[in-house]
This record gives structure tokens, sequence and C-alpha cells, in this order.
């Protein structure tokens, strides 16, 4: 597999740089902040963050907004956050259609419980302290293993 780089923004507790290493360790990956963000020559661009408020960063999003046409470029998404993804709450399918729209093709996305002291959960002093843990570290991966393939 050729180059690949992981656009990941982590801000509050560092859980989405932990996925993003353990990715980056795998892909042998660049890891850039969207501000610091070259593709030229990536193959395979991986977007992570952060879930506020049910939605990826706004920075990774407007970095996205930002971006020509990628005819095709192999992606995925990743993010980390104090409650699952579900069918009813689809936080990923955002930034999936941002990059779809871009000319992207996603290839695969990777979600991972995160500490959370955001809004409510700060009051009881956060929630999935620990996380993610040595076991959501080797999910991330064996994710990008799959990815390999």
């Amino acid at each position: 597999m050729g180059k690949s780089v992981i656009v990941c923004t982590s801000v509050a507790h560092g859980n989405t740089r932990k996925i993003a290493d353990a990715l980056a360790g795998v892909l042998d990956a660049d890891i850039v902040s969207p501000a610091d963000a070259d593709l030229e020559g990536a193959e395979l661009v991986g977007f992570g963050s952060g879930i506020y408020l049910g939605k990826f960063h706004a920075d990774l999003l407007d970095f996205i907004d930002s971006l020509p046409q990628q005819n095709g470029r192999r992606a995925f998404v990743f993010a980390t956050s104090g409650l699952p993804e579900s069918r009813l709450f689809r936080y990923s399918s955002r930034i999936v259609d941002a990059l779809e729209s871009k000319g992207f093709e996603v290839v695969a996305g990777f979600s991972s419980r995160g500490f959370d002291t955001y809004g409510p959960f700060k009051l009881v002093g956060g929630i999935r302290k620990g996380r993610p843990n040595a076991e959501d570290l080797a999910s991330a991966r064996a994710f990008a293993e799959h990815l390999q393939d």
C-alpha cells in the first residue's frame, strides 16, 4: 500500500489521538491536524475526531469542505465518543456524505468509546473513564490491518 495520512482533531482528553497513534502504527501513516494537512501523494486518508454534541469536530469538517475534488481517493473515518452511534443517531453520516461529495471513496469506519466530560457528564466526573483502553487500541490496530487488505 502507498502513502497514508491521518487527519486528526483531538482536543479534550487525547482519546482520538490514542486511536490515531494505534492506526498510524499499523498503516505507517503520518498524523496531522487539519491546519497542517497535506494530502499530496496519499493513497489512503483517515479523518477522525471526538464527537461533540453528535458531530465531528468543526475544524475537521471545515477542512473537508475546503478540499478540492479527490477523484476516488480512498478514505476512512474514525471517532471517539462517550456514547455509541445508534441507528437513530448517525453522527458518521455527515462526514461520510461530505467526503463522498468531494470524490473520496469511503471504505470503512471505526468508533471507540472515550473518556467524556462534555456537558452534563462533567457533573458526575465524566463517563467511560480509562477509555480508550488496551482492548480499544487493539481493535483499532485490527481495523487498520483490515484496511491494508
